[in-house]
């Protein structure tokens, strides 16, 4: 990512520019996930992936050695349920040109990454990506890593490479970025009432108050 697509306007996620992929959520990796809980992890990936369905955003789904490492963990799976993810033997994705073809077939640059595990399977292609050419976004609470240490080493070493730490919700935000854009209010404010956990309770607060007559109006 160059000097310039780090600051102002255009350096914020649209829905048109983006592309999102998401790696070997499988229950392998879940096993051995200790930075974070993993429930929220999970939480936070389906709520990523709807997101992504609500504004229309291509999503590729990859797996690792699933007969060995178990498929995609089924709440993913069941928000694109006739997507085959693309399973591999590479540890980078990035280095099966599949995945690649999947992400440049979109005519996007805008890469978003989460995965399983932050350190590796999340840091090779944010990186190489990165160096080539892609403007490379990492959703850090959706992805996580054998320990605390190794995910914020992992995190730290991407921003070296110029990757964009971000959260699940952050890209929600900055995908709607106006609640004018009432085509995808209905959907957004679904997808954080299901997995936006206390600001999801706020958002449905402040929806029913929106939808209130004041008394000047009753």
């Amino acid at each position: 990512m160059t000097t310039e697509n780090k600051a102002g306007l255009g350096a914020l996620l649209t829905p048109e520019e983006s592309v999102l992929a998401l790696i070997d959520h499988q229950p392998f990796q879940v096993a051995n996930l200790h930075s974070h809980e993993p429930t929220m992890v999970i939480n936070n990936v389906v709520g990523l992936a709807k997101a992504a369905k609500v504004f229309d955003v291509p999503t590729v789904l990859t797996t690792v050695l699933e007969e060995r490492g178990g498929f995609l963990v089924q709440g993913l799976q069941d928000v694109f349920p006739e997507q085959k993810p693309i399973n591999r033997t590479f540890i980078n994705s990035w280095q099966d040109e599949r995945v690649v073809d999947a992400v440049k077939a979109t005519g996007r640059k805008k890469l978003i990454i989460a995965g399983l595990w932050t350190e590796i399977c999340v840091a090779m292609p944010a990186i190489q990506a990165a160096g080539e050419g892609f403007e490379v976004f990492v959703v850090t609470d959706a992805s996580g890593g054998v320990s605390k240490e190794a995910h914020d080493m992992a995190v730290q070493r991407m921003i070296q490479a110029g990757v964009v730490p971000i959260t699940w919700m952050a890209v929600l935000g900055e995908w709607q970025r106006d609640w004018a854009r009432e085509k995808t209010v209905q959907g957004v404010a679904e997808v954080q009432a299901q997995h936006g956990g206390a600001s999801g309770v706020a958002f449905a607060w402040e929806m029913q108050l929106l939808a209130t007559p004041t008394g000047s109006e009753a």
